[in-house]
């Protein structure tokens, strides 16, 4: 029998048990009901309510005008259409980085608005004062390190993280620091190969890779991307399992090339 068929909800202690029994983690982004509904028919084992509905879904350049009020949008949809997949959520850019009441605050207004089980928070040791205090709410959090999207002004760029040894160094410090606080998880975006894998055979939490290479415990992918349906985007590290883009061009031409001839609809097609 299928693990998908014995699970019936993935919870943060099943992705723990996974990374002790060798199994990799499958994550995909959703924002709403009917992808998360077929993701979660799928088999995905954590669907992520990305931040990146910024970019994907408004048109942003970044992800940082998201709001709380969004994200609990997004996130309530794919709680509703998924049914076996844990949903972990992006806290947003500036709901987080001030005082660790305020991070609380946010977080559990996430969580008792929007149905999620877990949230996603980006950053090291900068803000581990804040991680603890939701934590010790009782709010499973998983961190992320390298490349952090909300902190692209910073960087000024969507490189490569960490290719030096001194943010390679603090990056796996501040993934032990992460763990000891009792992150469940901790994704690793757009960082060497090589120190994804040190990173991930360091931990006793899994490592869910995007642009970190096979040595991490899962992958993620923003399902947008995955599906070719933001056509221009085509990083290194991404796979298309289909083009939806010009699938979806293809069938809206055919659609009214068919209502301007008469064509649709048919007979059979009306009452």
């Amino acid at each position: 029998m299928s693990v998908n068929k014995i699970i019936k909800r993935v919870t943060t202690n099943t992705i723990l048990d996974m990374k002790a029994n060798g199994d990799k983690v499958s994550m995909l982004t959703a924002y709403d009901y009917s992808t998360a509904r077929a993701l979660d028919e799928a088999g995905i084992d954590v669907l992520l309510v990305g931040d990146s509905a910024a970019n994907v879904f408004a048109g942003y350049e970044t992800t940082l005008p998201i709001t709380l009020d969004h994200m609990i949008y997004h996130a309530s949809a794919v709680a509703r259409g998924a049914k076996r997949a844990l949903i972990l959520v992006d806290l947003p850019f500036g709901e987080y980085q001030g005082t660790p009441e305020d991070a609380f605050k946010s977080a559990v207004r996430m969580m008792k608005e929007s149905g999620a089980h877990a949230l996603k928070l980006e950053g090291g040791v900068e803000i581990l004062d804040n991680i603890k205090k939701i934590i010790d709410a009782g709010i499973p959090v998983c961190g992320h390190l390298g490349l952090t999207p909300q902190s692209i002004n910073k960087f000024g760029t969507f490189g490569v993280r960490a290719q030096e040894e001194a943010e390679a160094e603090k990056l796996k410090s501040d993934a032990l620091a992460l763990q000891e606080i009792g992150c469940f998880a901790i994704v690793l975006e757009k960082i060497p190969a090589k120190l994804a894998k040190e990173v991930s055979e360091s931990l006793s939490i899994p490592t869910i890779g995007i642009g970190a290479g096979n040595g991490c415990d899962g992958q993620v992918l923003v399902v947008n991307d995955m599906l070719g349906f933001t056509k221009d985007f085509k990083p290194k590290f991404l796979r298309r399992y289909m083009e939806m883009y010009d699938g979806i061009v293809e069938a809206a031409a055919k659609y009214a090339e068919d209502v301007k001839s008469g064509n649709y609809p048919n007979e059979s097609e009306q009452y």
